[in-house]
């Protein structure tokens, strides 16, 4: 496992080292200024010199060559820098936004392996009833739904029509400090949101591998001996049955995240959404290239915890093969 692990971490510095340099690339030819960003109105009636001036105490004068090696050097000391347009340390702006948007992908997450585990097991069990069907039509078009749509409809109906979970935000507006019991109530609409977005993939991996265990000649020997159909799902047909879901948990986390910055937008959850769309659009290089850093160690860490899972639960695959 530890062999795995640091045969990963090698891999995974070149992929940061190309994702940043490209960040750097990509907001140097982006349209924006970071200079007008920065200074707002007040570059509205500003002269050539000053706003030269105030480029070159901002270092964007530089070549995005120069500032992107600049950055990694400091980066390697635990300086990600200063973020320009929120005014803070990039250090601050993350760690203020990154424990509510990891505790968003987490709920959301756990509810959809669940109730996505749920859902391809009882359609996996009576194949081409109308249940199946009803679950995997229910699936196929929440997998074709956008998920701000499913963000918008979700406010309208819970929040505005029913007026039974608050439309947005992590505490009520006229509460001063944070709750656990308001943030409880604030997260079901956004974490519920990003889970139904995520649901429909599960559910589908799920009923495919249980209906292909179920089919086993193991499973219908078991079901031959007169075995409890409880028995036979349960200690059979899941093992086998459940083991591709493990590699869907790493290739769904790309998805996660991008499904997490927009449920977060529309919701006003104070994660790290707000601040990548303020990066991206200020060209606020620290910012952005730290942010995609994370997001990128986020996507890696994904994928080595789904193959860590497969070679621990599926005897056939040797993790010191992998």
């Amino acid at each position: 496992m530890a062999r795995l692990a640091g045969r990963r971490a090698l891999f995974a510095l070149p992929v940061v080292l190309v994702v940043t340099f490209g960040v750097f690339a990509i907001a140097a030819a982006s349209p924006f200024d970071p200079v007008k960003a920065y200074a707002g109105t007040a570059a509205l009636g500003a002269d050539q010199e000053t706003l030269d001036r105030l480029r070159e105490n901002l270092g964007v004068d530089q070549s995005f060559v120069v500032r992107w090696w600049h950055w990694l050097t400091s980066a390697v000391t635990g300086d990600l820098g200063h973020s320009s347009v929120l005014r803070q340390p990039v250090t601050q702006v993350i760690g203020e936004r990154l424990v509510w948007s990891a505790l968003l992908c987490t709920v959301a997450f756990a509810v959809a392996v669940t109730l996505g585990t749920l859902l391809g097991v009882l359609a996996a069990r009576r194949p081409g009833s109308v249940l199946d069907r009803a679950v995997t039509s229910l699936a196929y078009t929440l997998e074709a739904a956008p998920v701000f749509w499913i963000a918008l409809l979700a406010v309208w109906l819970f929040a505005l029509q029913w007026d039974v979970l608050p439309a947005g935000g992590l505490t009520d507006t006229a509460s001063e400090r944070v709750t656990p019991g308001q943030v409880a109530g604030h997260i079901v609409l956004p974490a519920g949101v990003l889970a139904v977005s995520q649901l429909p993939w599960f559910t589908l991996y799920v009923r495919q591998g249980v209906g292909d265990a179920l089919a086993e000649d193991p499973v219908r020997g078991a079901r031959a001996r007169g075995l409890r159909e409880s028995t036979v799902l349960g200690k059979h047909a899941l093992r086998s049955g459940l083991l591709p879901v493990l590699t869907l948990i790493g290739s769904r986390v790309p998805e996660l995240i991008t499904g997490a910055l927009l449920v977060e937008s529309v919701f006003s959850w104070p994660g790290i959404a707000a601040a990548t769309v303020e990066a991206a659009t200020a060209v606020d290089f620290p910012l952005l290239a730290a942010l995609t850093t994370l997001a990128t160690a986020a996507v890696l860490a994904g994928n080595l915890l789904a193959d860590l899972l497969y070679g621990l639960f599926d005897p056939r695959v040797k993790l010191s093969e992998m």
